[in-house]
C-alpha cells in the first residue's frame, strides 16, 4: 500500500472526491482528511492520531534504543555478576528496555506533530484540506489521474510507503 496526498481547496470539492473514490472501490478506513482545527468535516474520516503525530516512528526508536540500553546494563550486570545473569536474565533486561523505550518514544512521538506533514500546514492553516488517500500499488496512477482529471483544483502532492516498507 501506498499513501496518496492531495491539497483540496474546500470541503465541498473533498466530498466530490470522496464519494469519486468510495464509487471506485477505495473504502472509508483507506482515506484520511486533515483539516484546520475546528473544521466541521462534515462526515468525512479525520486522520487519527498515529497520523497526524510522530507516534509510530518514535516507538520505532524508543525499542531501538531501549532495547540496546538495555542489552548494555546487561552485559554490565554480567561483567559484574558473573554468569549468575546469563540467558533469560538477560533476555528479560532486554525487553525490559525495549518495553520502556518503546512506551517513553511513544509518549514523546505523540506530542510532536507528523513531520512529513510540516510542508502543507501553512496551506491548511488558510482553509485548505490534506486528503491521505492508501491504495494498492497498481492503483496509484489510477486514482491519481481518477482525481486530478475530474477535480483540476485538487492539487496532487506525493507518493509515501505505509508501514511496513516492504509492501
Amino acid at each position: 500500500m501506498r499513501r496518496i496526498y492531495f491539497l483540496v481547496p474546500n470541503i465541498q470539492i473533498t466530498h466530490k472526491i470522496v464519494k469519486e473514490l468510495q464509487a471506485n472501490g477505495i473504502e472509508d478506513r483507506h482515506i484520511h482528511i486533515l483539516a484546520k482545527r475546528d473544521t466541521p468535516l462534515e462526515g468525512l474520516n479525520e486522520a487519527g492520531v498515529s497520523i497526524k503525530t510522530d507516534f509510530i516512528p518514535a516507538v520505532e526508536r524508543g525499542v531501538a534504543l531501549g532495547g540496546a540500553t538495555g542489552l548494555l546494563a546487561g552485559l554490565v550486570g554480567l561483567r559484574f555478576a558473573g554468569f549468575a545473569i546469563a540467558g533469560g536474565p538477560l533476555l528479560g533486561i532486554i525487553i525490559a528496555g525495549a518495553t520502556i523505550g518503546s512506551l517513553m518514544g511513544g509518549l514523546a512521538g505523540m506530542n510532536s506533530g507528523n513531520s512529513r506533514l510540516k510542508q502543507f500546514e501553512e496551506a491548511i492553516e488558510q482553509g485548505e484540506l490534506l486528503m491521505l488517500v492508501d491504495v494498492p500499488r497498481d492503483r496509484i496512477e489510477t486514482i491519481r489521474k481518477l482525481v486530478t482529471r475530474h477535480h483540476t483544483e485538487a492539487e496532487f502532492e506525493g507518493i509515501e510507503p505505509i508501514l511496513p516498507p516492504s509492501y
